[in-house]
C-alpha cells in the first residue's frame, strides 16, 4: 500500500511569481487595448477633419456630425498632431 501525498502548496516564491506573471499579463493586456483606443482616435480625428472640409466650417461640421463645436476641435487637434508625427517620420526615415 502507498501513501499518497496531498499535492505539494506552491511555495511563497512560486505564489508571487504566478501573482507577478498575471499581473504582467494584465498590464500588457491594457497596453494592447490602449494602442488600440488610440488608433481608433486618430482614425475618428482624420474622419472628422475630412468632414469639417466636405461641411466646410466647424459649425457646420458640428451640426451635420451632431458634435459639440469643442469635441471637432479636439478631434482637428489630434489629426493634425498625427500629420506632424508622420511627416516627422517620413523625414526621418528619408534622412537615414
Amino acid at each position: 500500500m502507498t501513501v499518497q501525498h496531498p499535492e505539494k502548496t506552491p511555495s511563497r516564491k512560486q505564489r508571487l511569481q504566478e501573482k507577478q506573471r498575471r499581473q504582467l499579463a494584465v498590464v500588457d493586456t491594457v497596453d494592447k487595448a490602449e494602442a488600440k483606443v488610440r488608433k481608433a482616435e486618430v482614425e475618428l480625428a482624420l474622419a472628422v477633419a475630412e468632414a469639417v472640409q466636405m461641411f466646410g466650417t466647424e459649425q457646420s461640421a458640428s451640426e451635420g456630425l451632431d458634435m459639440p463645436v469643442e469635441t471637432i476641435r479636439r478631434f482637428l487637434g489630434i489629426a493634425k498632431a498625427a500629420a506632424a508625427a508622420d511627416k516627422a517620420d517620413a523625414e526621418a526615415a528619408a534622412a537615414s
